[in-house]
């Protein structure tokens, strides 16, 4: 039985379904079983726990062998790191003597230790952590979400603009969340090594300004980048609804991102899925025509 924590988030629900589609048996770990209604019609078990529950988490990791280990993104009202770093270590409470017997964990480019980078940092001591305990393990750095853009697109439909913290012509990797799931899958049904690092990343590097094509060519009118003046990230982020301290990690952590200061590999597992098709699928009730 494979374990999935954030089951029904983006990459969470393309893990499950490349472990449906081989025929691999799949608990889906959520707050809300309405949530995992999908996946039941697929032949998956849904298992309803808190991840700050460490027994309750540790009682559903006992019925599986194999853990995706996915911590979920805290609510931008939040202090994000604290709360970050609060799940975490729920999370490894519970999978101490709880029989998994592999564990695939998500974290992403540019991970390095520090305070207040966000999930540079946070994800950074998961990978530590997952160094002090004895359940063998596997890493995969992922790069940019493709699908961290999907709650732009109906405010670009609105304005006819993309507000972005990079400038239009900034390229960095992104990956769609389908190929992280690929590469998960493989991963939970076997690998060789213990503790080594997966980087995993699409067919090419795309920029703010690609995106706004993307979004163009999607809803069939002109969507014009617009870069947020380092400047102004954190008054621009408040205004989003980030508090304080969630503002001034993304900050931070987008500094890093646009100074190119992380370790990068020549040799990373490439997706097959394009900025454009990814875009192109959004389902109807993300664009508002």
């Amino acid at each position: 039985m494979h374990i999935i924590l954030g089951g029904t988030g983006h990459v969470g629900s393309a893990v499950a379904n490349a472990l449906l589609s081989k025929g691999e048996p799949v608990t889906i770990v959520t707050r809300n079983a309405e949530n995992a209604s999908a996946f039941t019609n697929k032949g998956a078990q849904v298992a309803i726990a808190d991840v700050f529950n460490s027994e309750d988490l540790k009682r559903v990791f006992a019925k599986g062998k194999t853990l995706f280990l996915l911590n979920p993104p805290a609510l931008p009202h939040t202090d994000t790191v604290e709360e970050e770093r609060r799940s975490l270590t729920s999370i490894f409470k519970a999978m101490d003597g709880s029989g998994l017997a592999r564990i695939v964990a998500l974290s992403t480019y540019g991970a390095q230790p520090g305070e207040h980078i966000g999930d540079l940092g946070t994800l950074y001591e998961m990978e530590q952590a997952l160094g002090r305990q004895t359940i063998p393990y596997a890493v995969i750095r992922a790069a940019y979400y493709m699908s961290n853009w999907d709650m732009y697109i109906d405010l670009a439909n609105q304005t006819g603009e993309l507000q972005s913290l990079y400038p239009a012509d900034f390229k960095i990797p992104m990956v769609a969340p389908e190929d992280i799931g690929a590469l998960a899958a493989e991963l939970l049904t076997g690998f060789d090594k213990n503790a080594e690092m997966h980087y995993v990343e699409g067919p090419e590097n795309y920029s703010s300004g690609d995106v706004a094509a993307a979004f163009s060519q999607k809803l069939q009118k002109t969507i014009t980048p617009v870069e947020v003046p380092q400047q102004d990230w954190r008054g621009f982020l408040n205004g989003a609804g980030f508090s304080e301290p969630a503002a001034e990690s993304l900050a931070n952590m987008s500094a890093i991102t646009l100074s190119r200061s992380y370790e990068v590999t020549l040799e990373p597992h490439r997706g097959r899925i394009t900025l454009h098709e990814y875009i192109g699928k959004l389902m109807p009730s993300q664009v508002t025509f």
